[in-house]
């Protein structure tokens, strides 16, 4: 053992006394310490570039989320609004004509009609003025996009706009309009200024406003300060019932009309038998 490890140390003298010996270790840490400046270099230089990619996933990220809250936070808004009359808040206003509701009394009826040429018309809106009859902002009732608008040659300038859960509002009677089709509105923008039309004249200057629930008109009042989700459309089969029994109670009330008419001839031409029986016996008599 002794011998083994005498051997190891002189080998080692050996090496250390080689004249290249040096200069090769020197090398050698030379190359790992260039090796190492080289790296951490390279290191530096990557590091911009990394950082900047993560910067770069971090915005994506945040936008794509920012996006995606928005899209939530307006669905959650539409979801929370209520449907609102078309005037300002601290406007005074009257409803001038109402809605016309078969199941309403005959007051509100009476009031729901409106007088053109000699005829009345079932109104399917109301009709919204103020106690000067000056014009006034016409505002959005509910946040949508306007889909139309257009100049009617009776009910004056009128605006559709379209909205969440099948829910569309009318506004008619308009002077000034200030939106175009296309128009994306949120709940109080300005639609124009309220007019007068030839339908409604009698009402002078308002704005005649419609709320319809899947293209069936529904009743404003009904639904003023409710959420869009509990606007439902009255049951149509019930009014098609009101309107058959109107219909068959002016049939027979014409078919008494009729009969009466029918009693009156006969009676008339009744009468103009017993006079000529009259007249032939007071001639016999004086023959």
């Amino acid at each position: 053992m002794e011998e083994n490890k005498n051997v190891s140390k002189n080998s080692w003298k050996r090496i250390f006394k080689k004249k290249w010996f040096f200069p090769a270790v020197y090398l050698a840490v030379a190359a790992l310490v260039l090796t190492g400046v080289l790296w951490y270099q390279n290191a530096i230089n990557q590091a911009p570039d990394i950082a900047e990619d993560m910067e770069n996933q971090l915005n994506d990220l945040s936008g794509d989320q920012t996006e995606q809250d928005e899209e939530d936070a307006t669905t959650v808004m539409q979801q929370q609004e209520v449907l609102q009359m078309p005037v300002p808040e601290d406007l005074q206003v009257e409803i001038v004509t109402k809605f016309y509701d078969y199941g309403a009394d005959a007051e509100d009826q009476e009031q729901a009609l409106i007088s053109h040429q000699n005829k009345f018309y079932q109104s399917d809106g109301i009709a919204i003025s103020t106690s000067d009859h000056q014009a006034f902002d016409v505002k959005a009732s509910l946040s949508g996009q306007v889909v139309e608008v257009k100049q009617d040659p009776l009910l004056g300038n009128v605006v559709k706009m379209e909205h969440e859960q099948g829910i569309s509002t009318y506004y008619a009677s308009l002077d000034e309009v200030l939106v175009e089709k296309g128009t994306e509105l949120k709940q109080g923008d300005s639609i124009g200024t309220a007019g007068q039309n030839v339908m409604g004249q009698d009402n002078g200057v308002h704005v005649h406003f419609e709320v319809r629930k899947d293209g069936t008109p529904v009743n404003p009042e009904n639904f003023v300060n409710q959420p869009i989700h509990k606007i439902i459309a009255p049951d149509e089969s019930g009014e098609d019932e009101e309107r058959a029994e109107d219909t068959e109670e002016n049939e027979e009330n014409d078919d008494t009309e009729e009969d009466a008419d029918e009693e009156q001839e006969d009676s008339e031409e009744e009468a103009e038998e017993t006079e000529e029986t009259n007249e032939s016996s007071s001639a016999m008599e004086r023959t």
